[in-house]
């Protein structure tokens, strides 16, 4: 179960000289990775990798007026505050770091990192009440709204066939933010954190209908405490996540549902046969769990096994070690 990372500064508490040191060291990192794929695509794709050098200059001309702006209302000292500062901030996955990146999942990040900039400068500028910070942040969410169309046609020359519409990769990444992360972390928590008192209590009691009992109290326990976590944790308004209800909602009811594959079998009056059938459906929802990670959120499969069967497989193990004892 996740906490509430109480140990980092909301969005809406941020000052204005915060928000602009915010935008800049975001600029300096983009740039960063976007000159780190022109350097990967150099050899193979030199008109792709211009493009991405274009993009990096184009960041480091949005952080020269950044720090102009800071300059002039602020000072010479810009305060040190990053992306994980910051409660809500869009998160980026450091994938960029792999050695072997395909050409067109280079475009994708390309054009969430666009997107994710255009929704920070949006909710910036509605924040900033000095006009000509307003007007700056305003004008970096159009540039970036420019730079996401641009990255989504990146890879048009060698993807011709593979190439998707904005609306339909506007629609995935919606879909992914707002569905697929919360569920899989909510059926992740559901299946594993539940496996101990259920298994636990079947075989300190022998008893299907009371480990029924159990299985039932801890997943929806669970369920509406990860519902709950997902909800507050992120308003979607900056980080682009979508409603904090439906994160909520699929958080909590995946969560839910993760705890009852393993608690329903108990339902079986014979111990064993339950007991057994309990632990096929763990079986099942691990590689489950895996597949989807592997599917939506380009984790390797076998990392992924490895990850969610044997930490699963340890847990299991635990609880029935503790109710025999």
């Amino acid at each position: 179960m996740r906490a509430l990372m109480g140990n980092r500064k909301r969005f809406s508490d941020l000052t204005e000289q915060e928000i602009v040191a915010l935008a800049i060291s975001s600029e300096e990192d983009d740039a960063r990775i976007y000159r780190g794929f022109a350097a990967k695509l150099r050899d193979e794709f030199p008109a792709t990798a211009k493009v991405f050098d274009g993009m990096a200059l184009e960041e480091d001309t949005h952080r020269k007026r950044l720090i102009d702006l800071h300059q002039a209302r602020f000072g010479d000292t810009i305060p040190l505050i990053r992306r994980e500062h910051v409660s809500g901030y869009y998160y980026r996955r450091p994938v960029w770091l792999m050695e072997q990146l395909p050409l067109e999942r280079m475009r994708e990040i390309a054009g969430d990192m666009e997107y994710q900039a255009q929704q920070f400068y949006e909710a910036a500028a509605r924040q900033s009440k000095d006009a000509d910070t307003r007007k700056l942040l305003g004008d970096l969410a159009a540039a970036e709204a420019g730079h996401e169309a641009s990255a989504a046609g990146l890879a048009e020359e060698h993807l011709t066939e593979d190439a998707v519409s904005s609306e339909d990769r506007d629609a995935h990444r919606k879909f992914v933010l707002t569905w697929v992360q919360p569920g899989l972390a909510g059926l992740m928590d559901g299946s594993v954190s539940t496996l101990a008192p259920i298994f636990a209590a079947a075989f300190a009691t022998g008893d299907t209908w009371n480990t029924f009992l159990v299985g039932l109290a801890a997943s929806v326990g669970a369920g509406i405490s990860m519902g709950f976590t997902e909800a507050a944790s992120d308003d979607g308004e900056l980080s682009g996540r979508g409603s904090p209800i439906k994160r909520g909602f699929a958080s909590g009811i995946m969560t839910t549902i993760g705890g009852l594959g393993h608690a329903l079998p108990y339902l079986i009056p014979d111990f064993w046969t339950a007991t057994i059938t309990a632990i096929v459906v763990v079986f099942f929802e691990l590689w489950a769990i895996a597949w989807i990670q592997n599917r939506y959120m380009e984790t390797p499969f076998f990392r992924a096994a490895l990850q969610v069967v044997l930490g699963g497989a340890l847990v299991l193990a635990a609880g029935i070690l503790i109710g025999s004892g």
